[in-house]
């Protein structure tokens, strides 16, 4: 356990920096989306952070057409996609820059938000580099900032979402538990590490969805489609710490986008 520390801390400051909440597209289109104008808003989980083939044109948002909302669209050929959503977005990015092309005629809105606001960069820096203890109180702390302040910035969020598009179907899509307990990790972190985690994205998750209840919005879980394809699953969705492109840490494979995020949005659209 302190080896793999001391060589995670090597690159301590590019993980710090770098790690930020940051299909099938010949298939024909089907009659009951083809009218829809859609707009998928959000951070990193969106933009396709982690399934590569990002768009140059998009710059550090990091867009992708390996993104659920891109594939989604390229499977259901809508009238209009506006595909807005950044790495690194959090609930103020996301109004400040990321609603313009939102209006009354928009029909179908996809969002992920959230997890920059509550310290997700913070909170898998400090466990991978720091103790277990640390590790421990640093997920409390982001805890206690979605029960206290998270919710508040979501209703911001919401409300102008909800403003701006007044007749949107609105899915607010949550994030994966990251870790399979007892599974194949040899190294890295602990145990209760792992577990503390998952658990805080429960809790995250929760917060959210009830905001998004309280406005009438749908909330996607996708824990059950990433279940068993967590990082220590042997069957991984999702990176764990990538030295070759540090910024992808803790994000969806293009797997994690077609096959964990893109059927909770088929499914709630």
């Amino acid at each position: 356990m302190k080896t793999s520390r001391v060589g995670a801390l090597a690159s301590s400051l590019l993980l710090g920096a770098a790690l930020t909440l940051t299909g099938a597209g010949a298939a024909q289109a089907d009659s009951s989306t083809a009218a829809v104008d859609y707009v998928a808003l959000g951070d990193s989980y969106s933009s396709g952070v982690g399934a590569g083939a990002y768009d140059t044109a998009s710059g550090s948002c990091k867009r992708t057409p390996r993104a659920y909302p891109a594939l989604w669209a390229a499977a259901n050929a809508p009238s209009s996609f506006a595909f807005t959503a950044c790495s690194g977005a959090r609930t103020g990015d996301v109004t400040a820059n990321q609603l313009g092309p939102l209006n009354s005629g928009t029909d179908l809105v996809s969002l992920t938000v959230g997890g920059n606001d509550a310290g997700f960069a913070d909170v898998m820096t400090t466990c991978v580099l720091q103790s277990e203890a640390t590790c421990l109180q640093r997920i409390n702390e982001a805890r206690s900032f979605v029960d206290t302040t998270l919710p508040g910035r979501l209703d911001t969020v919401y409300r102008a979402v909800r403003g701006k598009a007044p007749s949107a179907r609105v899915v607010v899509l949550g994030y994966p538990r990251f870790y399979k307990l007892s599974g194949s990790c040899v190294a890295g972190l602990t145990e209760n590490e792992r577990s503390a985690i998952n658990g805080a994205a429960d809790h995250l998750n929760a917060a959210t969805a009830k905001r998004a209840a309280d406005h009438g919005f749908t909330f996607g879980d996708v824990t059950p489609t990433f279940a068993g394809h967590e990082i220590c699953s042997g069957s991984a969705w999702l990176h764990s710490v990538n030295w070759l492109n540090i910024g992808e840490s803790y994000h969806p494979t293009a797997a994690g986008q077609s096959g964990g995020y893109l059927p909770v949005l088929r499914n709630a659209a």
